[in-house]
């Protein structure tokens, strides 16, 4: 982060893979919570590394109030338990939460209108990918029907200290996901294929690795730090009548387009079931 980003006191009920990463990103240097942050996991074992002298880490196994007391003046819950136990979660801390706490759930399938059904308050809906583990990430982000501009904003600012923020209509956040969630799984998939390929051409598997991994980091630092998109600096890697012309004819003839429409379609399909329990 280039700027301050000052947030206030914030909960964080879960703070398992996801939880834990909004968590380092709001410890950023760049990053000032008035008010302190409080995690909550179920085992004192997950409760006591993250317990700090800015981070009050309670575990519901010794402590039966624990998400109780973590909410009590937090102005930012941010709900990372598995999306079965948000309902149960929520009506757990109901009746604790403070009248302007704002209430971000980061479960997918957990519509707005199944929060606001037990929540009294904003509640917002967070869809944040993998690489927020490394401060990388892609989080969709929606306002449910209380929400306003102000809270979509703060929303937005605690999901920078991750990343990047995409605000989207409701209707939108599973596409969404079909994109940036699963596109992690998309690239990785690639990296695979492409280092097994690498292989069968007589490379070790350690060569592999840094022929692939490194070329798909590279061109994703040089696409970052370009002025254009990725089909230019396609073409100036495809020189006319060259060896990457012929290559990517041939993945243009596996019409890689229609494949990624199916691939996202699928994805698309399967949340919607999800959704629908």
């Amino acid at each position: 982060m280039t700027t301050t980003a000052i947030l206030p006191t914030t909960a964080i009920l879960g703070a398992g893979s996801m939880g834990g990463a909004i968590l380092s990103g709001m410890l950023s240097p760049d990053v000032t919570v008035n008010g302190g942050i409080r995690v909550t996991n179920r085992t004192e074992e997950k409760a006591a590394p993250l317990r700090s002298a800015t981070v009050t880490s309670l575990a519901t196994e010794t402590t039966a109030t624990a998400n109780l007391d973590a909410v009590r003046g937090a102005h930012l819950v941010v709900v990372g338990v598995k999306p079965v136990m948000v309902p149960d979660l929520l009506r757990e801390i109901a009746g604790a939460l403070e009248p302007d706490a704002i209430v971000i759930s980061v479960a997918a399938g957990v519509t707005t209108a199944t929060m606001e059904a037990i929540v009294p308050g904003v509640v917002l809906r967070a869809m944040p990918n993998t690489p927020a583990t490394v401060g990388l990430g892609v989080t969709g982000l929606s306002g449910g029907s209380r929400a306003t501009p102000d809270d979509l904003a703060l929303a937005t600012t605690l999901f920078e200290t991750v990343g990047s923020v995409v605000a989207v209509p409701e209707d939108q956040i599973d596409a969404l996901s079909t994109i940036s969630g699963s596109g992690p799984a998309y690239v990785f998939y690639l990296i695979e294929e492409l280092s097994r390929t690498a292989v069968s051409l007589g490379f070790t598997p350690g060569q592999a690795a840094v022929l692939v991994e490194g070329t798909f980091r590279g061109a994703s630092e040089l696409l970052a730090a370009s002025d254009v998109g990725p089909a230019e600096l396609r073409r100036r890697v495809t020189s006319p009548k060259g060896t990457t012309e012929r290559a990517v004819a041939v993945l243009q003839e596996a019409d890689l387009a229609a494949t990624f429409d199916r691939a996202t379609a699928a994805a698309l399909a399967r949340a919607k079931e999800l959704a629908a329990g």
